[in-house]
Parts: C-alpha cells; structure tokens; sequence
C-alpha cells in the first residue's frame, strides 16, 4: 500500500506554483492539499470527464494515449528535479488514470462515484500486478504505470456494471 492515501510526509515544493511542469504534475495544485492528494487529484480529473465524453470514442482514446506518454514524461522530469522517485503530491497519474476510468462510461452521478471509488480502491490497496508495477518499475514509466492500470481495472468494473444494469 502507497503513502498516497495518508498525509503528506515530503515537503510541497515552491516550484509547483513557479514551474509549470510541475504545476501540471502536481494536477493544477491539488497534489499540495493536505491529507490525500492522490484522491484530491482524482477530483479534479473527474472535472474533465464530461468534456471528455464529448469527444468522439477514437478521440477520448487518443487522448488517454496522448495524457499517458506525455504523463510517461512529466512525471519522470518532475521526480528528477525533485529528486524523489514518486513524491506523492504528483498525481497527473491519477488523473489519466480517473480518465481512463471513464472511457465508454455512461454518463451520470452514479457512474463518476463507481468508477472514482473502484479507481481509488485499486490506486490505494493495489492488487496483484498494480502492486507489483508500483514496486518493480522506475521513473516516469513507474511512477503512470500502477494508475494506467489501476484505471484499467476500475474501468472494467463500470464497464461490467453497465453490462449488468442497462
């Protein structure tokens, strides 16, 4: 389990309100709240959602492609000018990881509380490979890659859930 879900033991850089790179990696500022930033990051990608179900279903997917490598990007630059391997009040990862959470969703309040939680429950507890990615991976690479799937998963639990009730 990540400190990701518990108060913030590493210091909030300045430069998250100087650097723009690390203001987009710190989602907007809201990896500096206290306690929890990786749900507070969650919260704000859920802002971007409805814009995002306006894009066509290749052009959501496209953006998913595009957040995650330039993710894949940000993040490693910014835990190197940090010089910590994944300070928890980056969370672009979770961001992408939220969004890719709702790719295909159906729309509605009760849809973004599904998906927010089941992401959340498989960001802070996770299981099987998401573990084994957060452990065995470094960089940018490492630090996207436990949310990319973690968003995987949370998706195919909406997913499965509108299969089962619509």
């Amino acid at each position: 389990m990540t400190d990701s879900h518990q108060a913030p033991t590493q210091p909030v850089p300045h430069s998250v309100w100087s650097d723009p790179w690390h203001f987009l990696a710190f989602g907007f500022g809201s990896g500096t709240l206290p306690k929890a930033p990786g749900t507070w990051g969650s919260l704000i990608a859920l802002v971007f959602v409805p814009l995002w179900h306006l894009l066509p279903v290749w052009g959501y997917a496209a953006l998913l492609v595009a957040t995650t490598l330039f993710g894949i990007w940000l993040c490693g630059k910014v835990a190197d000018d940090l010089r910590v391997h994944d300070h928890e009040g980056i969370v672009w990862d979770e961001l992408v990881g939220i969004w890719i959470t709702f790719w295909l969703a159906p729309d509605g309040w009760a849809w973004l509380l599904l998906g927010f939680v089941a992401f959340r429950l498989f960001d802070i507890f996770k299981p099987g490979p998401i573990g084994w990615l957060d452990r065995h991976l470094q960089g940018g690479l490492g630090i996207m890659l436990d949310d990319v799937l973690a968003g995987v998963f949370a998706w195919a639990v909406v997913q499965g859930a509108a299969w089962l009730l619509i």
